[in-house]
């Protein structure tokens, strides 16, 4: 349960265009957080800033560890004493931010300062590294006691009371990933999704050349949707053995089909909760660590609550197939490979409209073996109105989708794909890829690109 502080919150720590704190006058960590929020990262972030310092300001006081969420957002914030955390991200919301504007400074900048600050995710405590030190090396650091060294190091450059991130992240993984297995995808399991994802890597730089990818779906001033596919929608399919079109599935026709053998709790279950797969819990949380990636406008929407003109003028990334997210479906008028489920629902194949030499017409898996080949799609493809994207990752079963996102978060193996399609202005063409993988009990292993097209 969320603890909430009763007592009185104490004077705020002074800010930049006021005194500074007693004892902080020559402090060489606090003549660096000056000259961070005064260059042009934070100027006109004056909430950034007032973040910045006052942890900043906490730390240097020795008060480290009085650094909290529900502290930050009273003193930073101006939220009552008594603000639920759980109910207001706004400090997880800016703490990403403020986590991605340090780096962008110390890499312009602040890029020849001795010195940088970090707040490793996972707290909210400012360490102060030398110059040239990774997030990696630090948390490496700190768990090899061997390495005494580099350690007193580390230690000296760390205020009191900033614990190592490695430290605090083994507290809250085993226990989300256990709240993760057992709460159904509601809207709290949403929260409990991206508040993990913000936490669970610091911002970085993407690689090239899948840059150009999340850049064009994740900046600029269009929001973006991550939708994860509807698992209880996909079993109503499955028990009444008919598929649900798009159209259907937006006018809420799939709450009438029946379901022979299922009681009654079990069917209204199905018909009302919003479940999804872990695997696409998994792939949203991933799109979090994205460097593009802006809390602002990127938002889970879980697929029954999304409507069209949500994407009219939007940018979204579907998970899953049309059987299990029938936004799918909104890509097929311009695509190449299409996923199509077989009479019945006993199954589903790849349909390749116009097979190029070596390539094959269809594409199916075995679903019901434990070890089998499987098969995935990743398009990227217009949106409704054309001045936005689509971004469809889709399997013929979980461990397809699963491969799909892997290639893009890992995209080694499709950078040749990536790097045709970008044009010389540095926009990115839309394109199909069809992906092969071996599925061992759900997970996919050994994909590989066997067929593309770009347009």
């Amino acid at each position: 349960m969320e603890h909430v502080a009763a007592v009185q919150p104490k004077p705020k720590p002074q800010l930049q265009e006021e005194a500074p704190l007693p004892g902080l006058h020559h402090d060489p960590h606090w003549e660096l957080a000056q000259r961070v929020v005064a260059g042009s990262n934070f100027a006109r972030s004056p909430l950034l800033s007032k973040f910045l310092l006052f942890v900043v300001a906490e730390t240097l006081e020795g008060r480290a560890d009085e650094i909290s969420e529900h502290q930050i957002g009273v003193q930073v914030f101006e939220r009552p004493p008594d603000y639920r955390t759980l109910e207001d991200n706004i400090v997880r919301s800016y703490a990403r931010q403020l986590r991605k504007r340090l780096a962008e400074h110390f890499a312009g900048e602040g890029a020849a300062e001795l010195v940088r600050i970090d707040i490793p995710v996972g707290g909210y405590v400012p360490v102060f590294v030398p110059a040239g030190s990774s997030e990696r090396e630090k948390d490496d650091t700190a768990g090899n006691g061997a390495q005494k060294h580099s350690l007193a190091q580390v230690t000296l450059m760390r205020p009191r009371g900033a614990e190592p991130a490695a430290a605090r992240r083994t507290r809250w993984v085993p226990r989300l990933l256990a709240a993760l297995l057992v709460v159904p995808y509601s809207a709290a399991l949403v929260g409990i999704t991206w508040y993990a994802a913000t936490r669970a890597a610091a911002p970085h730089p993407p690689q090239e050349p899948a840059r150009v990818l999340w850049t064009a779906l994740f900046s600029g001033s269009a929001n973006s949707y991550i939708v994860p596919s509807d698992a209880g929608f996909n079993l109503l399919e499955d028990l009444s053995r008919r598929p649900v079109p798009l159209a259907e599935y937006i006018a809420g026709n799939y709450e009438k089909l029946p379901l022979a053998g299922v009681d009654a709790h079990s069917s209204q279950d199905l018909r009302t909760q919003q479940l999804t797969p872990f695997v696409d819990l998994q792939i949203a949380a991933a799109f979090a660590h994205l460097y593009e990636d802006d809390p602002q406008r990127v938002f889970v929407r879980f697929p029954r609550d999304l409507r069209l003109d949500d994407l009219k003028n939007a940018n979204a990334v579907i998970i899953g197939s049309v059987g299990s997210n029938p936004w799918a479906a909104m890509a097929e008028s311009n695509a190449n490979f299409r996923i199509v489920d077989r009479p019945g629902m006993s199954g589903a194949e790849i349909i390749n409209l116009r097979p190029q030499p070596g390539e094959a017409p269809t594409y199916a898996s075995h679903w019901n073996e434990p070890s089998h080949e499987t098969f995935a799609l990743i398009a990227f493809l217009p949106n409704l109105s054309g001045n936005g994207h689509l971004l469809v990752l889709e399997g013929l079963d979980v461990a397809g989708t699963q491969a799909a996102a892997e290639m893009l978060l890992h995209p080694s193996a499709i950078d040749p794909i990536l790097k045709r399609a970008t044009r010389p202005d540095g926009s990115l063409r839309n394109f199909e890829v069809l992906l092969r993988s071996t599925s061992i009990e759900s997970n996919a292993t050994g994909t590989q690109v066997i067929a593309s097209r770009i347009y």
